[in-house]
């Protein structure tokens, strides 16, 4: 194992050591700092020539910040002479920008994409992606990790299965995601029809499916400000839900996020660790949090041998 290492960024330090951990190794010893105008500068102290590099940094808020850093941290593994860099990005900034959406807009989850490789990435790995076309923005092997077999095994564990639950995509795009939930707990699936005005604005507007006397299971990539998850946990419990729980992979928590969710009527919200919970929401017995480390550390322990990733999923 001495021809593979694990560095990280500064975005989600203790994500990067729990994997770190879980994979047998310590975090690779690098200095990242900022010069007196706010520059990043990053400086390795040991020698990753002829190495297979793994860089672990999620592009959370403040997401331009991270992305510099990331990039200047593959800059300097590159230049470095490691054999193969592979970019770890437990949450992938601007993937909400996947397609053009008006006239003269960017897509920047391409753009994005090729400022990686460019920097020096050969290889991605990301968690629930929001939108699985991306993968084909980055010119070279992408990985594509799920927490829904985490989060279902967890579930079961810890509140069981049946047809007592019934799990709830937030919006259409998200059916996929709901019913592989729903199936590894074993309950049906029903679907909250929206209609988005704006950025981080969206109605609900109608229910399909049958939620009357069952728990209610929200699940879905990302909470960003919580007004999508507010407006379905009311809309759940108008139509009869008991008790309703959200389960979400990226606690982006933005704004008014935390206070939303707190004020409203939810249960629990299970999240992953992806992304560093803030404070005042990882100190409220409101919010679970289920670690996605050991799965990544598995993903980075099949690439540097050559085994199936996607075997991590089979069952």
């Amino acid at each position: 194992m001495e021809q593979m290492k694990i560095f990280a960024g500064n975005s989600n330090l203790d994500f990067a050591h729990k994997v770190a951990a879980a994979a047998g190794l310590e975090l690779g010893h690098c200095d990242i700092g900022r010069f007196a105008d706010g520059e990043v500068q990053v400086e390795i102290h040991e020698s990753v020539r002829g190495a297979n590099v793994f860089v672990i940094q999620s592009t959370c808020p403040p997401v331009n910040d991270n992305y510099m850093e990331l990039f200047m941290i593959l800059d300097a593994l590159q230049r470095a002479s490691a054999k193969e860099i592979t970019l770890v990005m437990p949450y992938y900034g601007y993937a909400r920008q996947d397609r053009k959406v008006a006239p003269r807009a960017p897509i920047s989850a391409k753009a994005v994409a090729k400022l990686c490789r460019v920097a020096g990435a050969d290889r991605l790995v990301a968690v629930d992606l929001h939108a699985a076309q991306i993968q084909g923005f980055f010119d070279g092997p992408v990985d594509h990790l799920f927490a829904i077999p985490t989060m279902a095994r967890c579930w079961r564990e810890e509140m069981g299965h049946g047809e007592e639950f019934v799990v709830v995509s937030p919006d259409a795009g998200g059916v996929e995601r709901a019913r592989a939930f729903a199936k590894r707990i074993e309950s049906p699936i029903a679907i909250v029809d929206k209609r988005r005005t704006g950025p981080n604005e969206a109605k609900a507007l109608h229910l399909i499916g049958d939620v009357k006397g069952k728990t209610a299971i929200i699940a879905d990539d990302m909470i960003d400000t919580a007004g999508t998850l507010c407006q379905a946990v009311d809309s759940l419990l108008n139509n009869g839900a008991k008790r309703v729980f959200a389960v979400a992979t990226h606690p982006l928590f933005s704004g008014p996020a935390i206070s939303r969710l707190k004020e409203s009527s939810v249960e629990k919200v299970w999240v992953s660790d992806t992304i560093p919970l803030k404070p005042e929401a990882a100190q409220d017995p409101k919010f679970k949090v289920v670690s996605l480390a050991p799965v990544v550390a598995e993903a980075i322990r099949r690439i540097y041998t050559y085994d199936s990733v996607s075997a991590l999923f089979d069952n």
